[in-house]
């Protein structure tokens, strides 16, 4: 062996150094908050992406590249966290997070140099999409078990904290991110991910070390095909009830969304009952025998699911009726709804470290149901705004929704990852994100199936009527009425002005009056015409989101008393086929929870 051979294995054996848990602690806060940017930067700057590739996302047959564009990302992070997760166990966390690094700059790259145009120029770019989500899953399911390991038991729900409040905040902080950079070039929403992703990788091969030995076992195969297939078809069956299908305003009635979502469940149920059986399996279904893991988990995917609800509903509102109405140009409203949305951000990042390093101390279940308990006040409080908001007041809610998602999510995440034996936190930090991504893709189908529903029933006979009367003829008033809710909401979505979108192709605009024209594709002609249905829509929203957030508090408050304790080096291997809850159980010498 070679001396720089014989270096370089002393150096990878070495002990951690007192100071090695916050390079942990920095380089993993790097790698989520590339990765969950990644995963909403999209969002806000799909307008200037569409354009670049000279695709119409709106046209008929276009609109299942903009879905998959988004969900796309969120899908593969919502199916291949635990599996990661495992393979971190097995094989060591660190060398899957570092791999994890590289695949994702390699995948940014390759997005930032599509070579095409149109639809192809479209599938490039959700191809390579997934291929950084498979990246960014390795990042996000062991960047919170690399913390634990490095972290002690008095110092975890702190690093934790500032973990998991990058990882939301990233969420919120893509948006602004994209609005910025679309306005540049929409290249450049993509080249922003490698410098950054590079630095990473590089600095994670030099610096992170195993400080837990890998777990080798056998690859639960069967675990993980009916997993993948089961929640990859049922989400996606999701995804596609969100489109019309023949004269309904959503695909619920198809019986190919049926069929994927009867089919996706049966494959889940199928998993449960293989991971049962199986010696070593994926998904450790007995770590649901403690309490603070299952409560946590539980509370954390119905917390996903409203706070996706939050962030979408928002940016429609924002970009589709507020901002308008506040003279703000359509093409504009992408960007200024990013920072409209500042509030809710800062939220998060005052209240989520500060809560981590408090529940070190005092335990997280005082935190996490007092904080989902202030995310449901919050939510109460946006049903009682009118459409035409005082931005100040809104701006308070904001803050105050953010402020109790970082009080519940950084002690939450410290519970769960605190709850289990060592040698599990690889495949419970896939699980986690799991349910957090899941949630996320959840609540895309859920709500805006609710906002769809809402304004087919309302926003047709509305749009018709106003287009009359301001010079449109019956026949094509009618047929613009006719079109699919969802084609007008995506285009507020996308920062278009819905009324220029549904005339347009047409030809109507060039044969009114240059007064119509004006009032028709102005600022305030769409919002006033879509207030009342949107309202409507807003609080069913809402309300659903407010009762989730309770529901979540109830789950939290149950979770029991549970505190992480130091880990006990002795106690970290269990026997071989031992029950995960029953080595929790030994550890901290009192029943599981």
């Amino acid at each position: 062996m070679t001396a720089r051979a014989v270096r370089s294995a002393r150096r990878k054996d070495a002990p951690a150094g007192p100071g090695y848990k916050w390079v942990a602690l920095s380089n993993t806060t790097l790698g989520v908050l590339i990765a969950t940017m990644d995963a909403s930067i999209v969002i806000i700057s799909l307008p200037a992406i569409f354009r670049g590739i000279g695709l119409d996302p709106l046209a008929p047959g276009n609109i299942g590249y903009l879905l998959w564009m988004i969900l796309g990302y969120l899908l593969v992070s919502a199916v291949l966290v635990v599996v990661l997760g495992r393979l971190g166990d097995m094989y060591g966390r660190v060398r899957i997070y570092n791999l994890g690094f590289l695949i994702f700059a390699c995948a940014s790259v390759a997005l930032s140099l599509d070579p095409f145009r149109a639809g192809a120029g479209a599938l490039w770019l959700i191809l390579w999409r997934i291929v950084q989500a498979f990246g960014g899953s390795m990042l996000t399911a062991n960047s919170a078990a690399i913390l634990t390991d490095a972290f002690p038991a008095r110092q975890r729900g702190m690093a934790l904290g500032v973990n998991q409040i990058t990882a939301l905040a990233g969420q919120f902080l893509g948006l602004l991110a994209g609005g910025l950079l679309a306005a540049v070039d929409w290249r450049a929403v993509f080249w922003v991910s490698v410098p950054i992703s590079i630095t990473g990788t590089i600095w994670s091969y030099l610096s992170l070390r195993e400080t837990s030995a890998g777990h080798p076992g056998r690859i639960d195969w069967l675990g993980n095909i009916t997993f993948a297939a089961g929640a990859g078809i049922l989400l996606a069956a999701i995804t596609y009830g969100i489109q019309p299908y023949g004269s309904h305003a959503t695909g619920w009635q198809n019986p190919w969304v049926l069929g994927g979502l009867i089919g996706g469940a049966v494959l889940l149920l199928l998993f449960c009952y293989v991971e049962s059986r199986v010696a070593d399996p994926m998904f450790a279904l007995a770590l649901f025998k403690v309490r603070a893991f299952a409560a946590g988990n539980l509370a954390a995917l119905l917390t996903a699911i409203a706070r996706g609800g939050l962030q979408f509903m928002l940016i429609i509102w924002l970009q589709g009726i507020w901002l308008p109405l506040h003279g703000y140009a359509f093409e504009d409203t992408p960007l200024w709804a990013g920072i409209f949305m500042l509030p809710l951000t800062l939220g998060f990042l005052i209240a989520g470290p500060l809560s981590g390093y408090l529940s070190d101390r005092f335990g997280a279940r005082m935190f996490s149901t007092t904080g989902l308990l202030v995310v449901a006040v919050s939510f109460l409080g946006l049903l009682t705004l009118p459409v035409n908001f005082d931005y100040g007041l809104f701006a308070a809610l904001l803050l105050l929704n953010g402020l109790g998602q970082g009080m519940f999510s950084a002690p939450n995440t410290s519970s769960i990852m605190g709850s289990v034996p060592p040698e599990y936190r690889g495949v419970a930090s896939g699980m986690r994100s799991t349910f957090q991504n899941s949630g996320t893709a959840l609540s895309i189908g859920v709500f805006f199936s609710l906002m769809v529903s809402g304004l087919a029933s309302s926003l047709p006979k509305a749009l018709s009527s106003g287009l009359q009367t301001h010079g449109v003829p019956a026949g094509a008033a009618e047929h613009a009425a006719s079109l699919p809710p969802v084609s007008t909401l995506f285009a507020t979505f996308l920062g278009n002005n819905p009324i220029e979108h549904l005339l347009a192709s047409d030809g109507v605009l060039t044969h009114l009056s240059a007064a119509q024209r004006a009032t028709l594709t102005g600022h305030t002609f769409f919002p006033h015409l879509v207030s009342g249905p949107f309202h409507h829509g807003l609080a069913v929203v809402f309300s659903v989101a407010a009762g989730m957030a309770l529901v979540s508090a109830v789950a939290s408050a149950l979770r029991g008393g549970h505190r992480p304790t130091h880990d006990s080096p002795s106690q970290d291997r269990p026997p071989a086929g031992a029950d995960p809850s029953e080595t929790t159980r030994r550890r901290h010498n009192a029943p599981s929870q």
